[in-house]
């Protein structure tokens, strides 16, 4: 049985998490003020294409995103699941909203925990609160 933590993988990509051990902290903080916890978390760093072949095969989505989180979660208020993230597609955001993509990729892996949390971003009240969430717990890494 795989032990509780969070754990960062690569999939087509080389990339290298800088402080993978501080952004854990980080994320058991965000859950923990959420009232939750953590099981096994598990973050996978990708390209487009396979995003892409995710999305199509999975959601039945023909599009690319940032991001694409699957929820395993068994035991109430202890989140678990895999948060896939195109870095191609941090990296385009952080240009486009002109932000470093440190900041962008943060954002985007609290907003992977949000979801799993149990907030969803399908109205503009919801992305606005998810939003909100995120900027108030990107302050405190």
């Amino acid at each position: 049985m795989p032990r509780p933590g969070i754990r960062f993988f690569n999939e087509q990509t080389e990339f290298s998490l800088p402080h993978p051990r501080k952004t854990s902290q980080w994320l058991k903080l965000v859950a923990g003020k959420e009232k939750t916890s953590i099981g096994e978390l598990n973050y996978i760093f990708c390209s487009d294409p396979y995003l892409h072949d995710i999305n199509r095969k999975f959601l039945h989505h023909d599009t690319y995103t940032d991001i694409i989180t699957f929820d395993h979660s068994t035991i109430r208020g202890v989140i678990e699941g895999d948060v896939f993230i195109s870095l191609d597609r941090v990296k385009e955001n952080a240009e486009k909203y002109n932000v470093t993509f440190d900041e962008e990729l943060h954002r985007v892996m609290v907003h992977g925990v949000l979801h799993l949390i149990g907030y969803t971003d399908k109205s503009p009240l919801e992305k606005q609160r998810m939003k909100k969430k995120e900027d108030a717990y990107l302050s405190l890494r």
